[in-house]
């Protein structure tokens, strides 16, 4: 085969075999095909598209581009299952879910990501628990998951290699936005950890990549039924990202808030509307639970009884944190040394917000990068963030800040103001949107 042939016939809105595709992928992991080729197939793709057949060879292929895991589900006692979210403001899903669905009885070797954009990652956020180790080895990554239920980690280099190489000249090439390279490049990783099941979390609104609900629907329809074709049941959910999801952004400040959640010391109710729904669908793919009212009791039960909190204090402590995490965060989450709340220009009642733009702001304090080689600092953030709906003035804050510097906070209290619009009665829409079936 050549590279060029296969370039054309997709320029051409051809159906690429199988075979044409692994082809394709074997080059671009061991570098026979060239940059230029993998952006000229990649901008093919992004004007013509694929078949959902050609999707499901795709990540195939960028699956058995590098090493697999495999799990005995029947010697651990249960499923393995994961989540994958496309990112939000505030979203420190993972955190809870993965404890919670251990808790029921799964087992949840979940690869995270750090901060993307606007978007905080889940890696960041665990990077502010003193001694938590995202890169154990393999051994102990495997003793976590059997012990504790659960194990948040990064990426390895081992797994789905082909999607690295694939991403880094798709950002360079205006490609990214292509919901079949999407699809590939997510699921690569996720069906290389060798799951039983996925669930998705699809986000839609001001704060999420897929800011329109027909493009949610559109890549949530795509994963759902690739990762299924591929062999790995998998459903999506679509939710909102109108608003800030809990009411702290920024990496500690996101811990703090995942550990008060799990204790019982405070639950915000849409995070734990999202939590418990995902938690929900993981356990009816996994087969512990018959349908998603019957999970969402279950992983209820889970998180009222303490039991959830106890797998994450497991989790913690196994992958070198403080064995007393969840008793005492304040303790080990260093604190931000200005704090400055952010009062309205008006009062009145929350009515909308550009949720990217208050991410954006936290990246701006240091709590996210502007290119990949950018330190992040774990202190700052925002907590105390209104909501849609809520009353502002000056007893109740937009949101307080936190700080490396005043000069910092101030700049950041003033995007705060301009990102929330104030004076109409707002109504927050249902967080849980719309679910998708694999098919």
């Amino acid at each position: 085969m050549l590279p060029q042939e296969i370039i054309r016939k997709k320029r051409d809105k051809g159906a690429l075999t199988s075979e044409e595709i692994a082809f394709f992928v074997k080059g671009l992991t061991d570098e026979t095909i060239t940059e230029g080729q993998v952006a000229a197939l990649a901008m093919a793709v992004f004007f013509n598209g694929m078949t959902m057949d050609e999707r499901v060879a795709l990540t195939k292929a960028m699956v058995a581009s590098g090493e697999t895991m495999e799990w005995d589900a029947q010697a651990l006692g249960g499923p393995v299952l994961d989540k994958h979210s496309t990112g939000g403001v505030g979203d420190k899903v993972s955190l809870m879910l993965a404890p919670i669905v251990a808790a029921c009885g799964g087992f949840v070797p979940m690869i995270s990501g750090r901060g993307l954009g606007h978007t905080g990652g889940t890696l960041d956020k665990l990077d502010s628990i003193p001694g938590y180790t995202t890169a154990p080895d393999p051994a102990l990554f495997r003793k976590t998951v059997a012990e504790a239920g659960c194990a948040v980690i990064g990426q390895t280099a081992e797994l789905a290699p082909a999607d690295k190489r694939f991403y880094g000249i798709r950002d360079v090439t205006a490609t990214v936005e292509s919901v079949p390279l999407i699809t590939a490049s997510i699921l690569s990783k996720k069906l290389a950890a060798g799951l039983d099941a996925l669930v998705m979390d699809v986000k839609t609104g001001t704060g999420a990549f897929a800011a329109e609900m027909s493009m949610a629907q559109e890549l949530a329809k795509s994963i759902a039924t690739v990762a299924s074709g591929a062999g790995t049941p998998t459903t999506a959910l679509i939710t909102d990202m109108n608003q800030v999801l809990g009411t702290h952004v920024g990496n500690a400040l996101e811990v703090a808030e995942a550990a008060a959640y799990l204790t019982g010391a405070r639950r915000d109710p849409r995070l734990h509307e999202v939590t418990i729904a995902l938690a929900a669908e993981m356990l009816v793919l996994g087969g512990l639970a018959g349908n998603p009212e019957g999970g969402a009791s279950k992983a209820e039960a889970a998180l009222y009884s303490g039991k959830a909190a106890e797998q994450f204090a497991k989790m913690v402590t196994a992958l070198g944190g403080p064995s007393d995490f969840l008793e005492n965060p304040a303790a080990h989450l260093t604190p931000a040394p200005v704090t400055l709340a952010v009062e309205p220009a008006v009062a009145g009642t929350v009515g909308a917000m550009d949720t990217r733009a208050i991410g954006v702001a936290v990246v701006e304090l240091g709590g996210g990068r502007a290119k990949a080689s950018d330190a992040v600092d774990p202190r700052v953030g925002l907590t105390d963030v209104a909501g849609i709906g809520d009353t502002v003035g000056p007893d109740r804050p937009l949101a307080v800040v936190h700080a490396a510097d005043t000069g910092s906070a101030e700049r950041a209290a003033d995007a705060i103001r301009k990102a929330v619009r104030i004076g109409e009665i707002g109504q927050a829409g249902p967080v849980v949107m719309e679910r998708i079936a694999g098919s």
